[in-house]
């Protein structure tokens, strides 16, 4: 086991990092930007380097600062987190020839699941079932329009270095297309350096269930059920839960889900955590939609449901050991709901809210969890993702855990900085949420409804 490892993120998932080395025994090295000098992660670890300004580039996106931070501490390790360098191969490949463990799969894993056309051509071969589209990148508008034509509209324009909701273009009719595959290629090259994109079917009001899975370094493969990740804002997620209160969801469904999950893993040699997502239609046929070849934000909801400490098992599987877990020993307990609040103005089209915390309460009590770095006095900086906390409440039933997490809501007060903690609390009592009736485009519908 490791002796010390680095912590190359910021806010709460540094924070949930740092609580599951101490657990194991493992010392911890802090790295923060000028502007997370007073942050939580920074004044908790065992010891913090301050590694650049306060722009991301400068700091948490710097590979040679962090990693001469790890030979200046000794760190062995470096885990990553979410966002950032948490999939960049050229990162995992550096941290491999300065001899510092990268906390996540090979570099080469990476490769094949973060190019989402090439990761789509795999998942074929794998027979894994994907979504109706091109084969590969598409190089060309007539191309586009030759597979839009091929497959029917709607089609999903997509950026094959995508994520987080970027480079994403709905297009219903072959006028629009041209438009869309150039605005899409414009946003991919701005927020990927990359500017290839993909053409798939657009399915219809489907939900979005994620399959977590683990695997160790010795070709063990397991899933830890599902996760249902509809309710979202322009792609971005908001609301997450275990299990998917879908009613076409049962025990064979997700036996398949899994299976197929565990089968995509495989098809590239995956290790560690991550994350496959699939589009789940009326009808109960799902979809490779793509990997996260990382921890995910909503990974507490597993965490209640399976009792099983992912960042941990992340931790264990970088250091050598096998998985202590066997499929058969894997069972989904009770129901957990996770909100994401943010320092935002949902009033004003969800603008960021930077500022200093000056008065906070936390919800606790029996199956209340909160992953936060906020505390009173804190200044929110104004460069980074306006997530400052994650709510979660864990209950025996899907009814149970909606009451806890509404009372929970309630009691969160975060005075100073504006939050989403209302519009969560009002979309959590709207009576198709209160039922699980909804897919990734009940947010959009809702709002056009509500204007």
């Amino acid at each position: 086991m490791f002796k010390k490892i680095l912590i190359a993120n910021r806010g709460e998932i540094a924070v949930r990092i740092i609580r599951a080395c101490r657990e194991l025994g493992i010392r911890t090295v802090a790295v923060c930007s000028e502007a997370d000098k007073m942050a939580l992660h920074a004044q908790i670890a065992d010891e913090t380097i301050c590694i650049g300004p306060a722009p991301s580039k400068d700091s948490y996106l710097n590979m040679q600062a962090i990693l001469a931070a790890c030979e200046v501490t000794g760190a062995e390790a470096v885990h990553p987190g979410f966002g950032f360098l948490s999939e960049n191969s050229s990162f995992a490949r550096l941290c491999e020839r300065c001899g510092v463990k990268f906390i996540g799969p090979a570099p080469e894993s990476i490769d094949r699941m973060g190019d989402k056309a090439n990761a789509k051509i795999t998942m074929k071969n794998a027979n894994v079932p994907v979504v109706p589209g091109s084969d590969g990148a598409v190089t060309s508008v007539a191309e586009a329009k030759r597979i839009a034509h091929e497959v029917g509209y709607p089609v999903m324009v997509k950026a094959s270095a995508g994520g987080g909701g970027r480079g994403i273009r709905k297009v219903d009719s072959e006028e629009e297309l041209e438009n869309a595959v150039i605005a899409a290629q414009q946003e991919a090259l701005r927020f990927f350096s990359d500017d290839t994109i993909y053409i798939e079917k657009f399915i219809v009001d489907p939900r979005h269930v994620e399959i977590q899975i683990l695997g160790d370094e010795h070709g063990n493969l397991v899933h830890l059920g599902e996760r249902d990740c509809s309710l979202q804002r322009r792609n971005q997620k908001m609301i997450e839960e275990s299990p998917c209160p879908s009613p076409l969801m049962n025990d064979e469904l997700r036996a398949r889900m899994g299976e197929a999950a565990v089968n995509a893993a495989r098809a590239v040699g995956y290790y560690n955590a991550g994350t496959i997502e699939f589009l789940l239609d009326a009808r109960g046929d799902f979809y490779f939609m793509e990997m996260n070849t990382r921890v995910q934000v909503e990974h507490p909801v597993t965490e209640f449901v399976t009792g099983i400490d992912i960042v941990q098992q992340q931790i264990k599987i970088a250091a050598g050991e096998p998985l202590d877990l066997k499929q058969k020993d894997i069972v989904l307990k009770g129901h957990a709901i996770e909100c994401r609040i943010n320092a935002e103005n949902p009033a004003f089209g969800f603008r960021p809210s930077p500022g200093t915390v000056q008065a906070l309460h936390m919800p606790g009590g029996p199956g209340i969890r909160v992953d936060s770095a906020m505390y009173a006095g804190y200044t929110i900086p104004p460069y980074y993702d306006s997530m400052i906390a994650k709510l979660i409440a864990y209950a025996p039933t899907r009814e149970q855990a909606l009451a806890k997490m509404k009372w929970a809501l309630a009691e969160f007060l975060v005075e100073g900085v504006d939050t989403n903690i209302e519009y969560q609390l009002d979309l959590l009592r709207d009576p198709d949420v209160e039922r699980g009736s909804f897919d990734i485009g009940f947010l959009a519908r809702r709002k056009e409804k509500h204007c």
